[in-house]
């Protein structure tokens, strides 16, 4: 079971492990709430050169969690996925496996954001569709579909 809080990022760092799909799409997430972001990956999927964030072009290491406040582990290795959220239990950073709720101890809501509201609506990771279904419709009600986040 998840609990819905908002959590201060302020002069925090991030870490995203994976430049691929899923790595990206976090990311374009993370930058409309912050541009403290570390993305390390052996390679990168066009789009990630356009973000205001450091990447690192390398295998992981458990050295690239160092001073970081959240991970998130968008690899498509299973083995490595495990390996990330184990190092990162052991020094007390909160991860997220991105695709594998068991292993996250927190989980990204489909989110509209406006200013400083943001409104996010989640289904405990079993129903992200319909998670976003009802973003969108929420979004719609207020009449900004522009203003949600993908």
């Amino acid at each position: 079971m998840f609990l819905p809080v908002s959590v201060n990022i302020t002069n925090k760092k991030i870490l995203i492990i994976g430049g691929g799909k899923v790595g990206y799409h976090k990311a374009t997430i993370l930058r409309g709430f912050t541009d403290n972001v570390t993305v390390v990956s052996p390679e990168f999927q066009e789009g990630f050169e356009g973000l205001p964030f450091t990447l690192v072009k390398k295998e992981y290491g458990k050295e690239d969690l160092e001073g970081m406040f959240l991970v998130y582990i968008c690899t498509e290795n299973e083995a490595l996925n495990v390996r990330v959220k184990n190092d990162a239990e052991t020094l007390g950073i909160l991860a997220s496996v991105c695709d594998n709720p068991e292993l996250c101890d927190f989980i990204s809501p489909a989110i509209c954001k406006n200013g400083n509201v943001t409104i996010a609506v989640s289904s405990n990771a079993r129903n992200v569709r319909r998670s976003i279904a009802i973003r969108d419709r929420i979004c719609d009600l207020i009449h900004n579909r522009d203003i949600f986040i993908e």
